[in-house]
């Protein structure tokens, strides 16, 4: 049964979807952000998973951002794998005055791993250009709890930060949602698919960067409205040395970018996702995807309202979550009044595969019977599910439910 809290407010969040979601395609390719193109699914570290933007519920002064990276780590690689590229730069790209261009930044770089045992060192990059450093969240293959989260806030900016672990926060059934596209692209959708009910994503693990920001450091001539992308970047050439060492060098190049669930992964042809995470949100703006989302919805069976509803603000603003600071968020786990659901920025517990397959399905209700993650978030601050350890001996689970 669909729960009360991520139903209640459809009406409303349908209504919003006309100002704040962006255009979008629909190839057979998985709908989420994990593993979305070819170069960002061989770049593990760069590759984004979800971005979340809202107002922290226990104080709407300040505003969680966050994003994560390289998905469906299984608990006993938490330590070989729980750990952020060094070689990246994660960013934050903020858009505060009412178009398709980032205004600010925040940037996030690492330290080398150089023990398994000992954090990373955080370098994070504010708008002001002043920086702070905090660690990162040790993992573990073998404690038998998860570790308590590192947080680290900057006495000047009043902005914390969380760097590790978590459990993956998304939460929807890949298999069954990819079927059901199928059969509306052949003329006869076919929801019983989603009887299916498994969570694809229960029992992984993911990198999580998160930071909460007073809002005061993020408003622009636009008002309480803010836009957020995620980011990840590399040097544009890489030169390996016989030693092992490497040298990076020449200007910073998007590996991959993140705003609204479901646009790059679903809503852009295959062919074009390594040029899609290249451009920028101004690219969008600019139309140049539009011809392709239009036709794949088209192929859908989606009608033309709901179209403009999709494209109405993903050709104006570009594919970033938009979140209005002045609609009040709360609520436990991050917040789960329907006021404040997305696509008002985005929130943990937030059924965003059921609003975007709803409005595909010409704003008629479709849930696809994932409605709620595996772990039950936290209610504070990083927000997110603890990361899942490795069972002890003669356990049976089924936290992986493929």
């Amino acid at each position: 049964m669909v729960s009360a809290r991520h139903w209640g407010g459809m009406t409303a969040v349908l209504c919003a979807f006309a100002f704040i979601l962006q255009l979008a395609q629909i190839p057979s390719t998985e709908a989420a952000d994990h593993g979305d193109a070819p170069l960002a699914s061989v770049d593990q570290g760069a590759d984004i998973g979800d971005v979340y933007l809202f107002l922290d519920p226990s104080d709407n002064t300040k505003v969680i951002m966050a994003f994560d990276t390289h998905g469906f780590i299984v608990p006993a690689e938490n330590a070989n794998l729980g750990f952020f590229d060094s070689t990246v730069t994660f960013r934050f790209q903020i858009e505060n005055t009412g178009d398709a261009k980032g205004d600010a930044t925040i940037d996030v770089t690492f330290s080398k791993q150089t023990d398994r045992a000992m954090p990373q060192t955080a370098t994070v990059k504010l708008p002001s250009g002043a920086t702070f450093t905090a660690p990162s969240t040790v993992s573990s293959a073998t404690a038998a709890t998860a570790p308590t989260p590192t947080i680290t806030t900057d006495a000047t900016s009043g902005v914390s930060f969380f760097a590790g672990l978590t459990d993956d926060p998304f939460f929807f059934d890949i298999p069954a949602e990819i079927q059901y596209r199928k059969s509306r692209v052949d003329g006869s959708p076919n929801p019983t698919f989603f009887n299916r009910a498994r969570d694809s994503f229960a029992g992984y693990n993911i990198e999580m960067i998160a930071l909460s920001v007073p809002a005061t450091l993020l408003r622009g001539s636009a008002g309480d409205v803010i836009g957020l992308a995620g980011m990840t970047l590399r040097n544009k050439k890489t030169t390996r040395n016989n030693d092992g060492t490497s040298k990076n060098k020449g200007a910073l190049v998007t590996i991959d970018r993140m705003g609204i669930p479901a646009v790059n992964t679903v809503f852009i042809p295959y062919a074009r996702k390594d040029e899609y995470n290249a451009a920028a949100t101004t690219d969008d703006a600019a139309g140049k995807f539009a011809t392709d989302i239009v036709a794949s919805l088209t192929k859908l069976g989606t009608d033309q309202t709901s179209i403009d509803i999709l494209a109405g603000v993903a050709v104006a603003k570009g594919d970033m979550l938009h979140l209005d600071l002045s609609i009040p968020n709360t609520g436990s786990e991050g917040g789960n009044n329907a006021a404040a659901a997305f696509p008002n920025g985005r929130r943990p517990n937030d059924d965003v595969i059921d609003t975007i397959v709803s409005i595909i399905n010409n704003r008629v209700t479709q849930k696809d019977n994932v409605n709620d993650n595996d772990s039950v978030f936290r209610n504070e601050f990083p927000f997110f599910a603890p990361v899942h350890q490795p069972f002890p001996a003669g356990t049976l689970d089924d936290d992986t439910r493929n």
